[in-house]
C-alpha cells in the first residue's frame, strides 16, 4: 500500500509544479505586455501577449490586450481577428463583440462586421453605436430594408437630427419619398442649421416632383451656405423642370465660379444652353468639357448637335465621327445614340454627284475607250472610282468589281470574258444612289507603252544625269522602242525631232535647263499608249570639280577579318577605323565599307556593283583599300575571301581579276589607286617604277587631269597581322600633313621608310599593268581648315 501511494505522489508532483509555474508566469507576461502598451512599445507588447497565448491559449484577456496593441500599431486586420477569437472564450462581453464589429466595419468587411454587431445589440439593446455601425454596414451593402430596421431602432433610442437624417436617407434609397420627406423635416426641425438635411430633402422633393417645396428648401440651404454646390445643383434642376432656363443656367454659373474646373457643371450648363437654343454658348461649354477630358464621348455628341443646329456641318461631322470612335455601346442608351450618330452622318454627308470612273490599266483613252490585246479572250481591268461617298455597288459588264482593301481611292480590279465583245457596260452607285451608267468601247490592239532610253547625256538606271559642264542648254538624244509607230515625242514640253514613219525611231531635242533640276520625256504611240520618263539633273559633279581638282572621290574599304579556315583578325577592323578617321580631313565624297566578303561577293562587287555605282555616280577618283589576309603564289597576288579554304588557290580572289574589273571603269574614272595591306601584288598586276619617286604638285594641271592607275602594296608577308606598320604610317602621314594636298608619292616615301626600319620587306608601288596611265597621280585634297 505504501508503495502505491509513493507512486502516485511521484506521478502528480511534476504536474503540480507545471501548473504552479504557469500561474506564476502568466500574470508576469500580461503585466509586462500592458507596460509595453502604456509606453507605446506596441511590437514588444504584441510579442509578450503572443507568448502568453501560446502558453495559455484560453487566456481571454491576452487576446483582448493583444487586439488593443494591434489596433494601436495600426494593424486593424489582426486586431479584429483577436477580438473575434476572444468571443470564443467570452460570449457575454458585448464590448469584445463591439470592437470586433467596429474594426471589421472600418476595414470595409461588412459581412464580418454585421454578426458581431448583431451579438452586441442582443446583449445590450440600447447600444446606440452598435446600431449605427450595423445600419451603415447594411447601407454599404445596399441592403436598405435591413438598414431601415436599424435606423428605426436608433430613432427609438435617440431621436436626434442625425438619426432622422439617416432614416430619411434610407427612405430616399427605397424610393419612399413621403417617409423620407417626413424624417428629413424632423431632422431640420431638430437641427435647423444641419445643411446635409436641406440638401437631401431638396433632392427628395425634386424626385417627388414637388418642385416649389424643393425650390424653397434649396433656397433655405443657400441661406445657410451661399456656395453650397449641392443646393445650387438641385435648384438648377428644379428651374430646368419649371422651364426657367435662365435661372437654371444662372445657378450652374455660380457653381462654376466656385469650381472653375467642374466638368459636370459645364456639361449640364451646355445641355441647358442647348435646350434653350443658345447653341454657341452650348458649344463653348462642351468644348470646355473636352478640354478637361478629351475622351468624353457625350460632350462630342452634344457639341455635334449644336454645331449642326448653327449649320457648322463640317464641325458636326467631325464631332459625330469622334463620338463613334469613343462610344462604348455596352448599354441601350449608348446604342441608341450610336444609331442617331450614324443616321446624322449619313444625312450630313449626303451629296448628289455621280461617281467618276477611271481605268488605269489598260489606261482609258479619249471617248470612253480601252485598248486591249487584239486576240484577247479574257482581260483584267484595273481602275479607281472617285466619289465623295462610299460606293454601294460597282459592276463592269455585269461582273462585281473587287476592291483593294488597302486602297485609299476605291482601287479595284475586274476580270472579264471579252470574246466577241466590242463594248463593256458600267454601272456604279454610291450610298446615296447617285448612279454612273456608261459604256466603254474596246479597241483591239497592242497595249504596251513605248520604251524610252537616252543615248546622250548618259542617265543612270535611276534616271539621274550628272552635269560636269555648266551649260544653259542641254542636247538630248534618245531612242523609242515600240511595236507600232510613234505618234508624238515631247521633251520638256518641246516636240522632239524624229522620223514619223520609222519604227523604233531615234529622237533629238535641245532644251533649256537653266534653273531646272529635272525634265520629262513623254512618248505616245498611234494607239494612245503613253509612257513618261523623268530625268533628274545632278550638278554635284560640277560643284565638286570646281572645289576639288580630283573631282568626285570615292574610297572603297574591303575589310576581311572573320575567316572560316584562316585565323580571324582584329587588325583590319582597327586599320579601317584608323584610315576613316584620317580621311575625315580630306575631300572624300563617299566611303563604302564592305566587310567579310566571300569570293563570289568580291567578284560580283568589283565586276558589276562597283562598276555600276562608279558609272551612274560619275566618280572621277577611286581608291580601293584591302585589309585582310593575302597570299602570294607563283608571282601572283591574292586577296583571301572569308570563305577561302587553306591551300586551295582556286578559292582565293586573284587580284588580276580586280585589274580586269578596273579596266571596265577606265571610261569613267580618271584616277585609280589600289592599296593592298596584305601581300605584294605580283608582276602580272603592276609595273614597277623605272625611276625614283618624283615630287608632285596638285597645282600641276597635268598631274590632276591626266589619268593615273596606281597600286601600293605591302610586301614580305602574306597572312595579315593585327598591328600593321604599313597602315599606321599611312594614316599618320595623312593626319600630320600640313599642306592643302598630299600626293600618293609622298605617302609612299613615308611608309617605305617606316616599314624598312621595322625590318620588313620594302612595299611595292607602281602603275597597274594594262590600265591607261597618262602620267597623272592620286592626290589627297585637304578640307579647308
Amino acid at each position: 500500500m505504501g508503495k502505491i501511494r509513493l507512486k502516485r505522489v511521484l506521478f502528480f508532483t511534476p504536474m503540480l509544479i507545471i501548473l504552479f509555474s504557469l500561474v506564476q508566469c502568466s500574470p508576469k507576461l500580461y503585466t509586462t505586455g500592458k507596460d509595453f502598451v502604456a509606453s507605446g512599445n506596441y511590437e514588444d507588447a504584441i510579442a509578450q501577449f503572443t507568448k502568453l497565448i501560446e502558453e495559455t491559449p484560453e487566456y481571454t484577456e491576452a487576446y483582448v490586450a493583444r487586439a488593443e496593441a494591434y489596433e494601436k500599431a495600426d494593424k486593424k486586420e489582426e486586431a479584429a481577428s483577436d477580438y473575434k477569437r476572444a468571443t470564443a472564450f467570452e460570449d457575454k462581453d458585448e464590448s469584445i463583440y463591439y470592437n470586433a464589429g467596429r474594426l471589421y466595419y472600418e476595414l470595409e468587411q461588412y459581412e464580418e462586421a454585421i454578426p458581431m454587431l448583431v451579438k452586441v445589440t442582443a446583449l445590450d439593446k440600447k447600444h446606440i453605436n452598435a446600431y449605427k455601425y450595423k445600419m451603415n454596414s447594411y447601407i454599404a451593402l445596399e441592403k436598405y430594408e435591413q438598414a431601415l430596421k436599424e435606423s428605426n431602432s436608433l430613432v427609438d433610442l435617440n431621436a436626434t437630427a442625425e438619426n432622422f437624417y439617416w432614416k430619411g436617407y434610407i427612405g430616399d434609397k427605397l424610393e419612399d419619398y413621403n417617409k423620407a420627406e417626413t424624417d428629413l423635416r424632423k431632422a431640420i426641425e431638430k437641427s435647423p442649421n444641419m445643411l446635409e438635411s436641406y440638401i437631401l430633402l431638396g433632392n427628395v422633393l425634386l424626385k417627388a416632383k414637388k418642385f416649389d417645396q424643393s425650390l424653397n428648401i434649396c433656397t433655405r440651404a443657400l441661406g445657410i451656405d451661399s456656395k453650397c454646390k449641392e443646393a445650387l445643383w438641385t435648384r438648377s434642376k428644379i428651374y430646368k423642370e419649371k422651364i426657367d432656363y435662365p435661372s437654371a443656367i444662372n445657378d450652374l454659373s455660380k457653381m462654376i465660379i466656385f469650381s472653375p474646373d467642374d466638368l459636370e457643371a459645364f456639361f449640364a450648363r451646355g445641355i441647358y444652353y442647348q435646350e434653350f437654343n443658345q447653341h454657341q454658348s452650348a458649344i463653348n461649354d462642351f468644348s470646355k468639357v473636352i478640354s478637361i477630358d478629351s475622351k468624353n464621348a457625350l460632350a462630342y455628341f452634344h457639341r455635334a448637335k449644336s454645331n449642326e443646329e448653327i449649320t457648322q456641318y463640317e464641325k458636326a461631322i467631325s464631332d459625330y465621327q469622334t463620338y463613334a470612335k469613343l462610344s462604348d455601346d455596352s448599354d441601350k442608351e449608348a446604342k441608341d445614340r450610336l444609331k442617331i450618330v450614324k443616321d446624322r452622318l449619313y444625312e450630313l454627308n449626303r451629296e448628289g454627284n455621280k461617281p467618276v470612273l477611271t481605268f488605269t490599266e489598260p489606261a482609258e483613252k479619249a471617248g470612253n475607250s480601252i485598248n486591249i490585246i487584239e486576240d484577247a479572250i479574257e482581260v483584267t481591268l484595273l481602275g479607281l472610282i472617285a466619289d465623295e461617298s462610299d460606293i454601294k455597288s460597282a459592276k463592269v459588264d455585269g461582273v462585281d468589281v473587287t476592291f483593294d482593301e488597302n486602297g485609299k481611292n476605291n482601287e479595284f480590279s475586274v476580270t472579264l470574258n471579252v470574246t466577241g465583245k466590242e463594248t463593256v457596260s458600267i454601272a456604279i452607285a454610291d450610298v446615296y444612289n447617285n448612279v454612273l451608267a456608261s459604256t466603254y468601247k474596246l479597241n483591239r490592239t497592242e497595249i504596251n507603252p513605248p520604251q524610252i532610253s537616252l543615248i546622250a547625256p548618259y542617265a543612270s538606271s535611276t534616271g539621274e544625269i550628272y552635269m560636269d559642264v555648266d551649260n544653259r542648254k542641254l542636247y538630248v538624244e534618245g531612242r523609242i522602242a515600240d511595236e507600232n509607230k510613234i505618234k508624238s515625242i515631247i521633251v520638256d514640253e518641246m516636240t522632239a525631232s524624229y522620223s514619223v514613219d520609222a519604227m523604233n525611231p531615234e529622237f533629238y531635242a535641245t532644251i533649256d535647263i537653266a534653273n531646272k533640276n529635272k525634265f520629262v520625256v513623254k512618248a505616245e504611240d498611234i494607239y494612245g499608249n503613253v509612257s513618261e520618263m523623268e530625268y533628274r539633273i545632278n550638278r554635284e559633279a560640277l560643284e565638286i570639280s570646281q572645289e576639288n581638282p580630283m573631282g568626285k572621290t570615292w574610297v572603297i574599304f574591303v575589310e576581311n577579318s572573320d575567316y572560316e579556315t584562316f585565323a580571324s583578325l582584329e587588325g583590319p577592323i582597327k586599320d579601317v577605323s584608323m584610315m576613316k578617321a584620317a580621311l575625315a580631313n580630306y575631300k572624300v565624297h563617299n566611303i563604302l565599307h564592305k566587310q567579310n566578303m566571300s569570293k563570289a561577293e568580291m567578284e560580283r562587287f568589283f565586276a558589276i556593283e562597283l562598276r555600276d555605282l562608279v558609272r551612274s555616280n560619275q566618280v572621277n577618283s577611286l581608291l580601293v583599300w584591302y585589309a585582310g589576309h593575302g597570299k602570294f603564289i607563283n608571282d601572283i597576288g591574292y586577296w583571301v575571301p572569308t570563305d577561302a579554304t587553306r591551300d586551295d588557290e582556286f578559292t582565293y580572289f586573284n587580284i588580276s581579276t580586280l585589274k580586269a574589273a578596273l579596266q571596265s571603269y577606265a571610261t569613267f574614272v580618271t584616277h585609280t589607286l589600289v592599296i593592298s595591306d596584305a601581300c605584294e601584288s605580283g608582276p602580272t598586276f603592276y609595273q614597277a617604277m623605272r625611276s625614283g619617286l618624283k615630287d608632285r604638285d596638285c597645282g600641276d594641271w597635268e598631274a590632276t587631269k591626266f589619268k593615273s592607275s596606281q597600286v601600293f602594296s605591302s610586301a614580305g608577308y602574306e597572312l595579315a597581322v593585327d598591328n600593321s606598320q604599313f597602315t599606321r604610317t599611312f594614316a599618320n602621314t595623312l593626319r600630320n600633313n600640313p599642306n592643302a594636298c598630299l600626293p600618293i608619292e609622298n605617302v609612299v616615301s613615308k611608309v617605305t621608310v617606316a616599314v624598312a626600319k621595322g625590318g620588313m620587306q620594302k612595299p611595292q608601288f607602281g602603275k597597274i599593268d594594262g590600265l591607261e596611265d597618262e602620267g597623272g597621280t592620286f592626290f589627297f585634297i585637304a578640307k579647308e581648315r
